[in-house]
């Protein structure tokens, strides 16, 4: 009953502006995939590339757009009570909006997608160039409204700190994995050694618009009510934050400066909480190169 109510809750924070940036993003998202990298068999990176390689290698009716529902869904679903109703509720709307501009871009539209990319043509360098840029932009996008357009981005956020990794060498791992498989499949290594290409035009696409594709980020927020904010961030990440004690330099008054550090799944969430509890807070937030216990 308490995680329903904080679901309800949460929902509340939802904003339709960021609804539209959403559907935006997963129509460019599909047109980079379904117009650059399906049509001469390039892998994207994640739960994407995964569904291109399903949809290959079973029947025809078993689509990109049915496998980009069967697989993420689930996964964000899965990380619901880990990054929160807002930002599942994100994710799923911008995966069915990647899903269905891939239907009407393979299906409907008279774009002819079956042999070769009807801008790029066979060229594949081309090909992985501007699918892994185009499809990194709505990735982008998507993680700057408050969302992800990719559930092992998500699995990445559970099981990396588990597994003792950053979250980019947990999705580094999938990818490798996935492109190798890819290529004992077609019995061919020209393709996947070609995904990489895409994966690293994606990757620094997505770090040019989110502004740092797994770098932590320290925040520094200045309060009137820090136990508040503290137990609030606390029980909603599942991690500890620091007091600081501070004394305002224009009105030498006492503060309290809460030192907390998260990622980038998690700063609209964070920026929520804060201005529920205090809308006057002063926060700064600033990138951080790497984190660890001194003992690691």
């Amino acid at each position: 009953m308490h995680l329903f109510k904080n679901t309800f809750s949460e929902l509340k924070q939802l904003r339709w502006q960021n609804f539209i940036f959403l559907l935006i993003a997963g129509c460019v998202n599909a047109f980079g995939v379904t117009v650059f990298l399906a049509p001469v068999k390039l892998y994207d990176s994640g739960i994407s590339g995964t569904a291109i390689l399903l949809s290959q290698i079973t029947p025809e009716y078993l689509s990109l757009s049915v496998f980009l529902l069967l697989l993420n869904i689930p996964l964000f679903l899965f990380g619901l009570k880990k990054q929160g109703a807002v930002f599942t509720v994100y994710s799923i709307f911008a995966v069915l909006i990647y899903s269905l501009a891939s239907w009407l871009i393979t299906d409907v539209l008279p774009i002819d997608v079956s042999m070769a990319s009807p801008l790029a043509g066979e060229d594949l360098l081309l090909c992985a160039l501007f699918g892994g840029m185009i499809s990194g932009l709505g990735s982008g996008m998507t993680i700057r409204y408050g969302g992800a357009i990719d559930g092992i981005e998500v699995m990445a956020v559970i099981f990396a700190k588990k597994l003792n990794v950053t979250v980019g060498t947990f999705v580094m791992i999938y990818n490798v994995i996935l492109y190798i498989i890819c290529g004992i499949l077609i019995q061919s290594w020209i393709l996947p050694l070609y995904s990489i290409v895409t994966y690293a035009a994606g990757l620094k696409t997505v770090d040019f618009v989110v502004e740092g594709f797994d770098r932590s980020k320290e925040v520094m927020i200045i309060t009137d009510k820090p136990h508040e904010i503290s137990a609030a961030l606390m029980e909603a990440f599942d991690c500890g934050t620091t007091k600081i004690a501070a004394t305002g330099g224009y009105s030498n008054a006492d503060k309290t400066i809460i030192y907390f550090v998260v990622n980038r799944f998690q700063i609209s969430r964070m920026r929520n909480i804060i201005h529920a509890i205090d809308p006057k807070a002063f926060v700064t937030i600033s990138e951080v190169a790497d984190v660890f216990k001194a003992n690691d």
